[in-house]
């Protein structure tokens, strides 16, 4: 059996290794070092030292088929740019570990994925696979490598001058840049749009802009329709040359993508931030606020995958700045629903403070601490959104339709548009 083995590496640790077997297995094994440290980095929330069961998940192998687990396939993107990668490496679609051999060295968060030298193993790899036959995996050499979880087509991108060039493999992109849609009309404004209001409303979001698609050097050969304008949005797992670790939470739910809709509630997002993170009330109440924005704004995509936590201190998570706030009803007709339940409601027309409340309590947070925000969101949304909207670059009709979403709410929630 030829095996092919990935070093990972996190801030400077050796985290493991990461066997891919020619019969699609892969295997990622915990180094005993890492496994045994009590201040090592972070390299989930569930390897954290305080969270239930974490010293048995790393000392057991975790063995899969094809896909690799959870946690590292989700640093893996989806959709129209894996479709492009499988293409540029002649590879199927579906093997997840050439995809991260390829990618190791710019993934999102601070994971670094390098090809080992079978002399270069260490001996208790060896014990594990005595039959297999270890070789030296190739990262097949093109200039750019860098991976983006999600689905849109997106890019990562260095800004000089006033032009975006791709990153270079080892390069770290400042910028995620976000292409126009084939499918859909005026996506970066609305994103530039619905981002702009969040912020209004309180909402923690990295820096934002739009950018000419004519000052983005060499793009790969993709069909783009005729816009003028990109959505770009600061990195945040990036700050002055070095990487932030990151994960989402279908990575720390141990969800696939697929399962990014149904994998989790809010309660239980709500309940990881309150007991896991550092400033545990500062979170939980953004958490709140964005829950409502998503409502306000009709963004009905706000899946497991569009949630996530960060390591500034390498170790202690927080949650992450927003992103991928969208106005999605006016591009899916009758949408009517939000990504996770929350309070045992996914409707927008029907929810009302008591579904918060419900939440809050499931989630043992405290409704006291929670439902001022919610008030002040609110109240921040009714004043600024309707005068604001004006001089935002939305899309005349996708503005009008947001409007109808406003006053389609329950009282509790309705904005007077005008």
């Amino acid at each position: 059996m030829d095996v092919t083995v990935l070093k990972l590496n996190l801030h400077g640790v050796i985290v493991g290794y990461l066997a891919g077997f020619r019969d699609g297995r892969n295997i990622l094994t915990f180094a005993p070092e890492f496994a045994e440290n009590p201040l090592r980095p972070t390299f989930s929330l569930i390897t954290h030292p305080y969270f239930p069961h974490a010293e048995k998940l790393l000392t057991t192998p975790w063995v899969k088929q094809q896909q690799l687990h959870p946690v590292l396939s989700n640093l893996l993107p989806e959709g129209a740019l894996r479709e492009l990668l499988a293409q540029s490496l002649k590879v199927h679609i579906d093997n997840e570990f050439q995809f991260f051999t390829y990618l190791g060295q710019d993934l999102p968060g601070a994971l670094i994925a390098t090809p080992v030298k079978p002399n270069h193993i260490p001996g208790y790899l060896l014990q594990f696979n005595s039959q297999a036959n270890f070789v030296t995996g190739s990262t097949r050499q093109k200039s750019h490598h860098f991976s983006l979880a999600g689905v849109q087509m997106k890019f990562s991108m260095q800004e000089k001058d006033g032009r975006y060039h791709i990153a270079k493999s080892g390069t770290l992109g400042d910028w995620i840049i976000k292409t126009p849609s084939t499918k859909h009309k005026f996506v970066p404004f609305n994103e530039f749009t619905a981002m702009r209001l969040a912020e209004m409303a309180g909402i923690d979001i990295p820096d934002i802009k739009l950018v000419k698609i004519d000052s983005l050097e060499n793009l790969p050969a993709i069909n783009l329709p005729d816009e003028k304008y990109a959505f770009a949005i600061r990195r945040f797992d990036r700050a002055e040359g070095k990487r932030i670790h990151m994960e989402d939470f279908a990575q720390l739910l141990v969800k696939y993508p697929r399962q990014k809709y149904s994998g989790a509630n809010c309660e239980q997002i709500g309940k990881i931030l309150y007991q896991y993170t550092g400033d545990s009330l500062k979170n939980v109440q953004q958490f709140a606020r964005r829950l409502l924005v998503n409502i306000l704004l009709a963004n009905g995509d706000a899946h497991l995958k569009n949630w996530s936590l960060m390591y500034p201190d390498t170790i202690i998570p927080e949650l992450s700045p927003a992103y991928d706030i969208v106005t999605t009803r006016v591009y899916m007709g009758d949408e009517t629903k939000y990504a996770l339940n929350m309070g045992k409601n996914k409707d927008w027309y029907k929810v009302i403070f008591d579904h918060f409340k419900i939440w809050a309590e499931k989630a043992d947070l405290p409704w006291k601490a929670i439902k001022p925000q919610l008030t002040d969101t609110l109240d921040k949304a009714r004043t600024l959104w309707p005068g604001a909207l004006v001089d935002l670059p939305m899309d005349a009709a996708q503005q009008h339709l947001l409007k109808i979403h406003w006053q389609n709410l329950q009282s509790d929630f309705r904005i007077e548009p005008f």
